[in-house]
């Protein structure tokens, strides 16, 4: 049987009914989850995990769940990673905001790049600060090749596959131009699927002669990006959800506890790890932008 949708009468219900429970559990103040999206997407070391909709799933529907939540903030600091996991996150927090009838607003930090801007579309409202990195709405894949270090070094290269392209751009052979376009097709539905969510997202807000420049994977300041309507305003979150909920808020920061071995180490030991840990790729995501 098909769900039945809610009359006006039934949604106004529910509302009183939120506003009830929340004066009963946090004494009129308004809760506020914030949900923190920081490093890269779905990549990540032993120590330090990277973004992925299986390790935030239970801190997403903590956040929603709260008795009497009208608003849940994300705050977004990263340079991108899978456009898998970015689609997997985005879908789910919007799916569970529409569930909870829930605004969700967006509060970018450092940077929103590439899959980071995707995470950001997630916003009903984004904010930005104005000397934040925005946009490089683009896909992207890199590698090296090696070849001549391997006949300098006088190393064979033996390749045994089934499917002409399944060594497909293998770093020690030369390329191929036919694996190249292979890649770059890929590459076009990618982006164009990245598109079409940033179209949906900002309707009304981004210009169609704009979309040249847009999408050319370029980024731009925080202060830019509210002019090219990719960011709706400049704000930080504390002051933006006083001014449209009251001073009697409270934040909720949503996390995961620290795990048995983040626990047994001290502070500066556990920087000190993950410092060892982070990837060579992670650094360079971050280095792209000046970070």
């Amino acid at each position: 049987m098909s769900k039945k949708k809610k009359t006006p009468i039934a949604k106004a219900i529910k509302h009183i009914l939120k506003l009830i429970s929340c004066n009963k559990i946090c004494g009129g103040e308004t809760i506020v989850p914030v949900i923190r999206l920081s490093g890269v997407i779905g990549s990540g070391g032993t120590f330090k995990q990277g973004l992925s909709l299986d390790d935030l799933e239970d801190d997403f529907k903590k956040a929603f769940n709260f008795s009497g939540v009208k608003a849940v903030a994300v705050q977004i600091n990263s340079p991108g990673g899978s456009p898998v996991q970015s689609e997997l996150i985005f879908n789910r927090i919007r799916n569970l905001a529409k569930e909870a009838e829930v605004l969700v607003y967006v509060f970018i930090e450092d940077l929103a790049a590439s899959g980071g801007y995707w995470l950001a579309c997630v916003g009903d409202e984004i904010y930005a600060s104005k000397s934040s990195l925005i946009g490089s709405i683009g896909v992207i894949s890199s590698s090296f090749g090696f070849v001549d270090a391997m006949k300098k070094m006088g190393v064979e290269r033996r390749v045994y596959a089934q499917g002409d392209n399944k060594s497909l751009l293998d770093p020690f052979s030369k390329e191929k131009s036919e694996d190249v376009e292979i890649l770059t097709n890929a590459q076009k539905d990618v982006h164009e699927a990245f598109k079409d969510l940033v179209r949906t997202r900002r309707e009304g807000k981004i210009k169609k002669k704009d979309e040249k420049t847009l999408f050319n994977g370029e980024f731009w300041s925080g202060a830019k990006a509210v002019e090219l309507g990719l960011v709706d305003h400049i704000g930080d979150m504390q002051t933006v959800m006083k001014e449209k909920y009251g001073d009697k808020i409270k934040f909720v920061k949503v996390a995961k506890s620290k795990g048995w071995l983040k626990r047994k180490i001290s502070g500066a030991s556990a920087e000190f790890i993950d410092s060892l840990t982070k990837t060579a790729v992670d650094k360079a995501m971050w280095a792209k932008f000046g970070l």
